[in-house]
């Protein structure tokens, strides 16, 4: 009776152990969950991680001006889960610093990339537009997620080789605009494209107009007017539009652009729909490059 119980009680204990170790592979092999607090960088966080992760992106929606959003309680919910959290920076998404406070979590690792990159409140934050940002924190993102998840540190690896290697043609692209048009004067109604102009060597106009457009307040009038002049007299190549930032001024200055036929390209601050961060930006160089060569 005695060795019946024992044989009992051994095959439980086996049980046990297995359901145990059934529950910590599970555990395991769940996605991690991760909040991006804009789209392209939830893109890439996707391409890195694959099904070993879970993405919430928060902006994601090219109709609407990101300057302008609100947090929701859905939003505070999703970071509170979060075992990773990238966001912008430099005062570009400032509500993620005050949900993140708001929601104290000591294992949440946090990556901004104003931070990767040296930038600061003040700098232009659309930094995903610089050829030079995302490599960057592609490989903070990819070792975050070795750091959280060792076991599938080879598939990070390889997938951002993989992502590093797929921006070559827009690199490229880049160094073919440099090599054609640099020095020649453009201008534009928002910051939102100065980082790729200046590694293409393009020559940026009316900073201060786009500025003041930026941080939704009235350009002064000496600025307005000189935005004016450069497109009545045909002083700049091409008009680049924030496409997520309009005001009845932008639309006047888009207007003026047209008639004095000077080309314009519209940009914009949120990814679009079906398409990846690669496909983005190739697509807006090459509607870049269109409109230079089009003048």
């Amino acid at each position: 009776m005695a060795a019946s119980v024992r044989h009992v009680a051994k095959h439980i204990a086996l049980g046990m152990a297995a359901l145990i170790f059934s529950g910590a592979a599970l555990a395991q092999s769940a996605p991690i969950p991760v909040v991006a607090a804009e789209n392209f960088y939830g893109d890439v966080i996707q391409q890195l991680g694959g099904a070993h992760v879970s993405v919430t992106s928060i902006l994601s929606n090219p109709d609407q001006d990101p300057h302008l959003f609100e947090a929701s309680p859905k939003t505070a919910r999703d970071l509170h889960r979060a075992a990773l959290v990238v966001y912008n920076g430099a005062d570009y998404d400032p509500w993620m610093e005050k949900l993140l406070a708001a929601s104290k979590n000591d294992r949440r690792v946090a990556i901004v990339a104003a931070d990767v990159m040296g930038k600061k409140a003040g700098d232009n934050p659309h930094l995903w537009y610089d050829p030079q940002t995302m490599p960057a924190v592609a490989r903070k993102i990819a070792d975050a997620l070795a750091r959280l998840d060792s076991a599938h540190k080879t598939d990070y690896d390889a997938n951002l080789a993989r992502f590093l290697a797929s921006l070559a043609p827009i690199d490229n692209k880049i160094n073919d605009l440099k090599a054609k048009y640099q020095g020649v004067a453009v201008t534009a109604t928002e910051p939102v494209a100065g980082y790729l102009c200046d590694a293409a060597g393009l020559a940026m106009r009316n900073a201060r107009f786009q500025l003041a457009v930026m941080n939704d307040t009235e350009p002064a009038a000496s600025d307005i007017a000189a935005f004016e002049q450069d497109l009545r007299g045909k002083r700049v190549r091409v008009l680049i539009y924030n496409a997520q930032a309009v005001t009845k001024l932008t639309e006047r200055m888009l207007g003026l652009a047209r008639q004095s036929n000077i080309p314009s390209v519209s940009f914009t601050e949120t990814q679009p729909a079906g398409k990846t961060y690669q496909q983005w930006m190739s697509a807006q160089v090459d509607a870049l490059a269109q409109a230079l060569g089009g003048h």
